[in-house]
């Protein structure tokens, strides 16, 4: 249910005083990637600016995309927090919303040690949706290694995959090597949570990307996807190089400063703002992207 192209959907902000969700621009975001052949959306994940919604607005944003899906296509909800707490609370709320699945990034500053993490994921689990674990080391100042994630998935059913934004390839293929020992009665999947290393993960026996790029350019990601797994060896590879600017103009600011322009500046949504502590693209960044998409046009 979880492999293939999946867009870590944008957000969209109205230009008003206190920045409110734009619905219609989300639903517009969301027809953009079902047109292009994604074969499932994210919610709520880094991408869409979970850290600076309410709780609230979360829930209307996962209501929203679980409707706008309208059982076309699975709808994962991003329901992760340090307090875990907060993030069985939010897991709750994605259950009732109608989500299929949730990603759970690590929990960030706490920095907790192995024992916490193990009954952090068990408790999100309990609630009976599947679970994907969410390793970004980046954002979060703490790895989870293969061993750990090996753990999980043996011993918790509900874990069903782990997004893998290490960019550490000896790492995921532990991973790969190590599902394959363990006695499961659901599938555990490794799905790639950076843009650029789709083609190497799937190479190694990932299953799909949680993707930004796709976002803007659904069809071309989807496109390489299906190359690699009809294996269309050299074509996969020549989609992967056209998508390389692309992708790391994704990345040319923070995620998602970038992505919300580039959906700006297609005509996805009205405005590409972002809430603070975020600030927009630059003017010249923004030249930058519109000269990066004129290349795709």
């Amino acid at each position: 249910m979880f492999e293939g192209v999946i867009p870590a959907l944008i957000t969209p902000f109205n230009d008003d005083a206190s920045q409110s969700l734009d619905l219609e621009g989300l639903r517009s975001c969301i027809e953009h990637v079902v047109n292009g052949g994604v074969h499932g959306l994210l919610a709520c994940g880094s991408t869409g600016e979970s850290a600076t919604m309410t709780h609230a607005e979360h829930i209307r944003v996962i209501e929203e995309t679980v409707s706008a899906a309208s059982n076309r296509l699975p709808v994962i909800a991003g329901t992760g927090s340090n307090n875990t707490d907060e993030a069985l609370v939010m897991t709750l709320g994605a259950k009732l919303a109608g989500s299929d699945a949730v990603l759970v990034i690590s929990p960030y500053y706490n920095k907790p040690n192995r024992s916490g993490l193990l009954k952090h994921y068990k408790k999100i689990a309990d609630v009976g949706l599947p679970v994907i674990v969410y390793n970004i080391p980046g954002r979060t100042g703490q790895n989870l290694p293969a061993d750990l994630i090996l753990e999980m998935a043996q011993t918790i059913p509900n874990i069903v995959g782990v997004k893998e934004a290490s960019g550490n390839i000896d790492q995921m293929m532990a991973i790969i090597d190590g599902i394959s020992d363990l006695e499961r009665d659901l599938p555990f999947i490794l799905t790639s949570g950076d843009d650029s290393l789709t083609l190497p993960v799937l190479s190694v026996g990932g299953q799909g990307v949680i993707s930004v790029t796709a976002n803007i350019e659904p069809a071309r990601m989807v496109d390489m996807y299906n190359r690699f797994r009809k294996c269309d060896t050299q074509g996969a590879i020549q989609m992967h190089y056209e998508l390389m600017e692309l992708s790391k103009a994704m990345f040319m600011d923070v995620n998602p400063v970038p992505v919300k322009k580039a959906a700006e500046l297609r005509g996805l949504i009205k405005c590409g703002n972002v809430r603070l502590p975020l600030d927009s693209l630059s003017p010249e960044m923004t030249e930058k992207m519109r000269e990066v998409l004129s290349h795709y046009d």
